[in-house]
């Protein structure tokens, strides 16, 4: 099969966004390690929600799954998430001894670039860390579609790179997927295509200074797909919409004081629900989809291929 030049011209860009999509791994950790214990849990739980959210997007397109038949598509991802004004700061409490011990509304890693310093006893100050003044992230990849063995499919998503150390450093995403058509156990005339599918994916961004992982999460989603082919001439338009269940688990090492600090942040779960439209051709397709769930997100994508419309 010919994969068009244009195709990987895409994969270049999806590369690029993620390096625009978050500061630096070295600025990250800097900020950091002015924290060493719940308030670098706080501090960071923006992140871990627009990660976990952003990464159970955009598995599918439609619900429609070929009984028969080998089709293969490539296809380019692009999730992203919007951050509210609660995103912004978080309670957080002085540390190292600082007396009187004082709580306040810090900013959090997509707040304020400002720090915040409260003044204590003897002349003695603390500083929170700002943030980077982030209002959405975008996370772009790759994947590739093969269809079909009695009506079920196979996900692949995959890319590793590293954008330099001025930049995020290592990032590494690994998914495996599948799906199974419901809609082929029913009449032909059942008025729309229904399919169930998993998705289990690791993810990692930059390196600390002990030469580790700086943030790890893993996500994992399974639900409900349906969808609906109307004829528009030589293309047909295919609204969608899925139910599914996310859970995501994300931890974080880095270095404070020439101490190794871990944060262990707790499972999150949540339902997800999916309304989308695709508009397909032949030999390729543009879907956009909008996501809520613990986070609302949007994604869209483009696929090239043997797509059997």
């Amino acid at each position: 099969m010919h994969v068009p030049a244009r195709y990987f011209k895409c994969l270049g860009c999806a590369v690029l966004i993620v390096a625009l999509a978050f500061p630096a791994a070295a600025q990250v950790e800097d900020q950091l390690s002015a924290y060493t214990g719940q308030n670098g849990t706080g501090y960071l739980q923006p992140l871990t929600d627009a990660f976990g959210t952003s990464l159970n997007d955009a598995f599918y397109r439609n619900a429609y799954i070929p009984p028969t038949g080998v089709r293969v598509s490539l296809e380019v991802l692009v999730m992203g998430v919007m951050f509210s004004d609660d995103d912004r700061t978080f309670r957080a409490t002085t540390e190292q001894g600082f007396q009187p011990e004082t709580t306040v509304d810090a900013p959090t890693i997509v707040g304020s670039g400002e720090a915040l310093v409260v003044n204590g006893q003897g002349g003695s100050s603390f500083a929170f860390p700002g943030g980077f003044d982030l209002n959405s992230f975008g996370l772009a990849v790759p994947q590739v579609r093969i269809s079909s063995v009695k009506g079920t499919e196979g996900v692949i998503r995959y890319i590793a790179v590293n954008t330099g150390d001025a930049e995020l450093g290592d990032i590494s995403l690994f998914g495996l997927g599948a799906r199974h058509s419901i809609s082929q156990y029913f009449d032909e005339t059942f008025p729309v295509d229904i399919a169930a599918g998993l998705l289990w994916q690791t993810f990692s961004v930059g390196e600390n200074e002990a030469g580790n992982d700086l943030i790890g999460l893993s996500a994992f989603t399974f639900g409900v797909q349906g969808s609906k082919r109307l004829p528009a001439g030589f293309a047909t338009f295919e609204p969608y919409t899925a139910l599914s269940l996310d859970t995501y688990k994300m931890d974080v090492e880095y270095e404070s004081d020439d101490v190794t600090v871990d944060l262990d942040f707790d499972r999150q779960t949540s339902l997800h629900w999916t309304v989308g439209l695709s508009l397909n051709l032949v030999a390729a397709a543009v879907y956009g989809e909008y996501n809520i769930a613990s986070h609302s997100s949007f994604a869209f994508g483009v696929a090239f291929g043997n797509l059997g419309y």
